[in-house]
């Protein structure tokens, strides 16, 4: 009898709990429980981060991989191009030309996008060809103007058929990275189908009028395949000739169905988390993005879910509801973690003094303010809070230098600042804080000053390069980051490093906003809500790693002006506006995965 040595290459163990596996098929005997134990895979989706700008009839064909997607083309003839790291999006060079349903085939630095339909009812023919940076247009044009249709192939070896013009097309062509040539008819005419594989090795499948046929393609003819389990139209797919992923689409009903191709049947596999139809998607039959859509309550989705085939348990990024506060504000002080936050200050009707602290579940008072006030900056620990400028509104709107020190339990005077502000952004600790930018009234309104703080006096530091009020900040005195806000050219989207001397441009933000929360540090930051002038409450989050921002999990509720403490992978927000100042509470947690253990049985 064989072995599991000889088959595996190792002795089975003993462990009193469950190791991390090295690989799938690992056998273990936990001694706790008196199990055989092994890692399986399985498939699933998950939830990941939203696309920066929600949208339909996106790009349908091979664009990439899951940690190296991309996204091109949507409702309203978009010029929007969307890159996906397999974390969130980030923004990309905009098209040439602006296109609903075009057709993409390629890889995120080399991709080439052709058809679609621009101006009502003008189709186009178009290609360009993306970079990675920007899109040019590429010498050849379609041979057959279409949109709908689908893509596979690479930027210099793709294919491109189906579609429609006013009837649903069979139509094939080739094109060899500057010139389309035709190729050999499908066999049923449709539009709205998926697309995967190779030039050599293509793949078509549903589609409409609702089909659920499938055709392989050889380079020069296409050929029958096993139909679909669900005949649909408007779905996305990913994968090879031979492993292939169907997934989303309508069959008159919206669906959420998955179903894996071997090149020769289909299978069902694990249903899509939300049903949508004219949705993107890219990758392999076992790891695969989806993104984008519309259902019946929406027109356009951000939505993007990742598939997995693995042995690993994927759970998304997620915010989830903590402890409310006991008193609703806004433009407050924030300072602290997830598991023990500070909340101090803000309006709600009036200027407040009150401090409120987090264990992590619930909000408990701290001791109050000396000087009541609102729209302050602030930074610090719960048991070391600094908050400092800002409207005491007594009894009407005025700037303050005051500065107060928070030991855990009371509050006692600082050092003023040297500038007189409101909208002030903050960084740092009680004995090392940053005071960044701000309205100080007068003329300039708009203050570009950078105080820093050593525990008793303000000293300047050097100046942003972009005055800002209400802008977002997090970090420490020697690597801090500042981001949006509303500038003397309106609302911007900069962000800027500072290294304890001077200020530096960073990537911009993919939403420009003021009055946004942020956590975590200069390399690995995260900010969320805000407005969007002049009344639009946003719930967009976003990750910085050091370089450029890409999307984050949306908060449950838009709010602006609200506080925010923690990390970029255990985020805390809190209170703010929305359409009533809030007393919610928000927590974040990154995404986590672990082995997917199972007990052997004889069953």
């Amino acid at each position: 009898m064989t072995t599991y040595k000889e088959i595996f290459g190792k002795y089975v163990k003993n462990y009193s709990s469950d190791p991390t596996a090295d690989a799938e098929g690992q056998v273990w005997y936990n001694t706790t429980s008196g199990t055989f134990k092994s890692v399986l895979s399985l498939a699933a989706w998950s939830s990941g981060s939203p696309l920066i700008t929600a949208g339909h009839g996106i790009g349908v064909g091979s664009g990439g991989t899951q940690t190296a997607g991309l996204a091109v083309g949507g409702t309203n003839r978009l010029v929007n191009t969307e890159e996906y790291n397999g974390s969130g999006w980030a923004t990309g060079g905009n098209l040439g030309t602006g296109r609903y349903a075009p057709g993409v085939f390629g890889t995120q630095t080399a991709t080439a996008a052709f058809g679609g339909r621009n101006t009502t009812p003008a189709i186009t023919g178009v290609t360009e060809l993306y970079n990675g940076t920007s899109w040019t247009s590429s010498p050849g044009s379609l041979g057959t103007a279409r949109y709908a249709l689908a893509g596979a192939g690479t930027q210099t070896a793709g294919l491109a058929f189906g579609g429609f013009t006013t009837v649903a097309l069979n139509a094939t062509e080739s094109y060899n990275g500057s010139t389309w040539t035709a190729g050999g008819n499908l066999n049923t005419s449709r539009q709205q189908l998926a697309g995967a594989g190779t030039q050599t090795a293509g793949l078509a499948f549903g589609g409409s009028p609702t089909t659920a046929s499938t055709e392989l393609y050889n380079g020069s003819t296409w050929t029958a395949g096993s139909n679909l389990n669900t005949a649909r139209n408007s779905l996305a797919g990913s994968g090879t000739q031979t492993a292939g992923l169907a997934f989303g689409g309508t069959t008159g009903t919206i669906t959420t169905a998955s179903e894996k191709y071997d090149g020769t049947s289909w299978t069902a596999t694990t249903a899509m988390t939300s049903a949508r139809q004219n949705l993107g998607g890219t990758g392999s039959q076992t790891a695969s993005i989806a993104f984008g859509g519309r259902n019946p309550t929406a027109t356009s989705l951000s939505l993007t879910e990742e598939f997995n085939f693995a042995s690993t348990i994927i759970t998304g990024a997620a915010w989830a509801a903590g402890g409310s506060l006991t008193t609703a504000r806004q433009l407050l002080g924030n300072a602290g973690t997830q598991t023990a936050g500070l909340a101090f200050g803000g309006f709600t009707t009036t200027s407040l003094n009150t401090t409120e602290e987090y264990n992590g579940s619930t909000w408990g008072p701290g001791g109050n303010m000396g000087t009541a006030r609102y729209n302050f900056g602030s930074c610090g620990t719960q048991t070391a809070g600094l908050g400092f400028g800002g409207n005491p509104y007594t009894p009407s709107p005025s700037l303050s230098t005051a500065t107060e020190e928070y030991n855990g339990s009371t509050w006692s005077p600082g050092g003023s600042l040297g500038t007189a502000r409101l909208g002030i952004a903050g960084a740092g600790t009680q004995t090392a804080g940053l005071a960044i930018s701000g309205y100080a009234g007068g003329a300039p309104t708009l203050t570009s000053a950078t105080e820093e703080y050593d525990g008793s006096a303000w000293t300047a530091g050097g100046n942003v390069n972009t005055a800002r009020n209400n802008a977002g900040s997090l970090g420490i005195q020697t690597a801090a980051l500042v981001f949006g806000g509303n500038s003397p050219g309106g609302l911007t989207s900069a962000t800027e490093e500072y290294d304890g001397s001077a200020w530096t441009a960073g990537g911009n933000l993919n939403t420009a906003r003021l009055s946004l929360g942020g956590a975590g540090i200069q390399t690995a930051g995260l900010t969320f809500g805000g407005q969007i002038p002049p009344s639009t409450k946003v719930a967009n989050a976003e990750q910085y790693d050091g370089t450029s921002w890409i999307t984050s999990p949306s908060l449950t509720t838009s709010r602006q002006a609200l506080g925010g403490a923690g990390t970029q992978t255990a985020g805390l927000a809190f209170g703010g506006e929305s359409t009533t100042v809030q007393t919610a509470t928000e927590e974040f947690t990154g995404e986590t995965s672990a082995d997917n253990v199972k007990t052997i049985t004889t069953s």
